[in-house]
């Protein structure tokens, strides 16, 4: 089962080492989803035939999130180029990208009421531009239909490709989020198509361009405290605004095991050390992915 170790064995923070898929502490344990609102959320995209990051990554929290009224949509269909070892979406070879889906999205936002969306997308190595035309369109979409409402975009890495981004941020969505996701250490076994000195570029140049930028970390799969506040201290040399850090969860058997459960008191210590650093906010808790309580974070800017 679990075998909870003493303040000295993890940096003065309790901590849970896991042996059992199946069984969390207590911190961990959501709700099962439901609702009207949730219902409701559920059937607008069923019927436009749209994926969301809640569903497709199995995000614990989409049960608050739906019964809120709010969700991340993720573009650009539901299958990944890629193959990283800690992600529910599934990877192969994708389908041709939707024309109709950046209206679709849009006139979904406009049907949700939504004030701040989210939008994700699989990574499309097997396309030239990397799904960048699509992003903008889906942006520029999203903003016709919904002009008050503000943007935040979740993007991959576009493979370092500056056209792609820029591609993107011509659009001028009001916060830029790329998830550096791990430590450098770890980057060949959990993100191995991927790379840790890229990541950090595209989140630089977003930032000389004057946006508003955001990166998440995931924690429990074999780093050290002090690679994930080395982490951090790299995105505030990069500049970046916003963080969210959270606990990884395993999604199926086939992906990388959880090395241990990190105790929600470690969780507040990166909180106030990514405030000492100079973030602007830090989410930090177990359960926070990187769209958790993503209009509030613009609210704090």
């Amino acid at each position: 089962m679990y075998k909870e170790t003493s303040p000295s064995d993890m940096e003065g923070n309790r901590t849970v080492i896991n042996n059992s898929r199946q069984t969390r502490p207590e911190w961990l344990k959501v709700k099962a989803p439901g609702g009207e609102s949730y219902t409701r959320i559920k059937s607008l995209l069923n019927n436009r035939s749209l994926h969301t990051v809640c569903e497709e990554a199995h995000c614990p929290n989409i049960g608050e999130c739906w019964s809120l009224g709010t969700a991340t949509f993720i573009i650009l269909g539901d299958i990944c180029s890629r193959n990283c070892r800690f992600c529910a979406v599934s990877a192969g070879i994708p389908q041709l990208p939707d024309s109709e889906e950046p209206n679709n999205i849009a006139e979904s936002v406009r049907e949700m009421h939504l004030k701040h969306v989210v939008i994700t997308s699989v990574t499309r190595d097997d396309l030239r531009d990397g799904g960048s035309e699509i992003w903008a369109n889906t942006i520029k979409e999203v903003r016709r239909l919904n002009p008050d409402v503000t943007i935040e975009v979740l993007i991959p890495d576009f493979k370092g490709d500056l056209t792609a981004l820029n591609r993107v941020l011509q659009t001028k969505p009001d916060v830029l989020n790329h998830n550096i996701e791990t430590v450098p250490r770890l980057y060949s076994r959990v993100r191995p198509k991927a790379d840790y000195r890229t990541s950090l570029s595209i989140l630089e140049e977003a930032k000389k361009q004057g946006f508003t930028t955001k990166s998440g970390l995931m924690v429990g799969i074999g780093e050290t405290k002090e690679e994930i506040i080395d982490v951090m201290r790299d995105l505030r040399n990069s500049k970046v605004d916003l963080l969210t850090i959270g606990q990884y969860l395993q999604p199926t058997k086939e992906h990388l095991t959880v090395e241990r459960f990190v105790h929600p008191d470690e969780f507040s210590d990166y909180s106030t050390i990514g405030k000492e650093l100079g973030f602007i906010h830090v989410e930090s808790s177990p359960l926070v992915r990187s769209s958790y309580h993503a209009g509030v974070h613009k609210q704090t800017l």
